[in-house]
């Protein structure tokens, strides 16, 4: 574990489904090619990533390339963020969650966050047994942001709960889905219209040298980014994309976070001390090439943003220096 403060662009990552069967009836043309593992063509032209991902990328395939190590990372006393951004309906909740309603430990469907509450687990349960931890899933909906003394923002109003086991962490999580905003669009009969935004904090504590650790991991899958002619519904995400500018500029002293509260909420993630992944969803259809352009654009411009991270440690009394 590395001490001190250190420089990390956000990885971006970028997947693309396979036509659906409405696009396949419509008669839509498969627009992306996949020259390498960091590279998509789109209307002749290249965009490079961290990774890309094809259409026939499996779920396990996604999370052990990007997620497994944020894992990690959140148990070592950094903070993580995994984003997934794009239209509706182009996987953002497939990448994230989960397809089908499916048994936790038993499906190949299983999306980044049931992933995440196994592998979080098996991780605690094969480390150090002087290690004590205590995990809080808080599920935000409706949000209701507020500052602390030091402009730290805080959320009134979200469900906390402490949890035990992987099931424990999807129960919660569940609970904060079934707040969420669901409305049929024309694109998707049933698209989230509201961002969803889940957190596992976790603190441990090595109970013979008293040294404590904590990291927060962020799990955000957000509303569709497409136009509002074809979904029939809002939802811009203009505050985001405003904040993502300005940091690709290098305008850090004038980043609008406080345009929204989701990115208040989220101002350690972009720009500040957290490791983040952002996945950006694509579809490969003729149909949605404006979109996918758009947001193959929002993933190169959020990829040269550069976060500070350093580990959450909480000093004891004998080990602050006051010299």
């Amino acid at each position: 574990m590395a001490d001190g403060n250190a420089e990390c662009n956000i990885k971006v990552l970028c997947r693309f489904r396979p036509l659906n069967n409405s696009e396949i009836t419509r008669g839509d043309k498969f627009i992306p090619t996949f020259p390498g593992e960091d590279t998509v063509i789109f209307g002749g032209r290249p965009y490079v990533f961290d990774k890309v991902f094809p259409t026939n990328t499996t779920q396990e395939q996604v999370y052990n390339t990007c997620a497994k190590q944020i894992v990690k990372d959140v148990l070592g006393g950094y903070n993580g963020t995994i984003f997934a951004y794009g239209q509706t309906s182009s996987g953002k909740t497939h990448t994230m969650e989960v397809q089908y309603i499916v048994v936790l430990n038993n499906s190949q469907w299983n999306g980044i966050i049931p992933r995440i509450a196994e592998d979080i687990f098996e991780h605690i349960f094969a480390m150090d047994e002087n290690l004590e931890f205590h995990i809080k899933v808080v599920t935000k909906t409706n949000l209701s942001v507020h500052e602390d003394r030091y402009r730290v923002p805080f959320v009134k109003g979200c469900t906390e709960r402490f949890v035990t086991s992987p099931e424990e962490v999807m129960d919660v999580i569940d609970e904060g889905k079934a707040n969420r905003h669901v409305a049929v669009t024309n694109m998707n009969e049933h698209s989230s219209r509201s961002h969803s935004i889940f957190l596992i904090n976790i603190k441990q504590e090595n109970v013979e040298t008293e040294q404590k650790l904590s990291g927060k991991l962020y799990l955000v899958d957000l509303a569709g980014s497409e136009k509002v002619s074809k979904t029939g519904a809002e939802g811009s995400l203009s505050a985001l994309g405003n904040v993502i500018s300005a940091l690709a500029e290098g305008t850090k002293s004038h980043v609008p976070y406080r345009d929204s509260k989701m990115t208040r909420i989220l101002q350690d993630s972009l720009g500040g001390n957290c490791r983040t992944t952002m996945f950006i969803c694509c579809s490969p259809s003729s149909y949605n090439d404006v979109e996918t352009k758009s947001t193959l654009m929002f993933g190169q411009r959020a990829k040269t943003i550069r976060n500070t991270v350093s580990v959450n440690l909480e000093l004891t009394l004998e080990k602050v220096d006051f010299t």
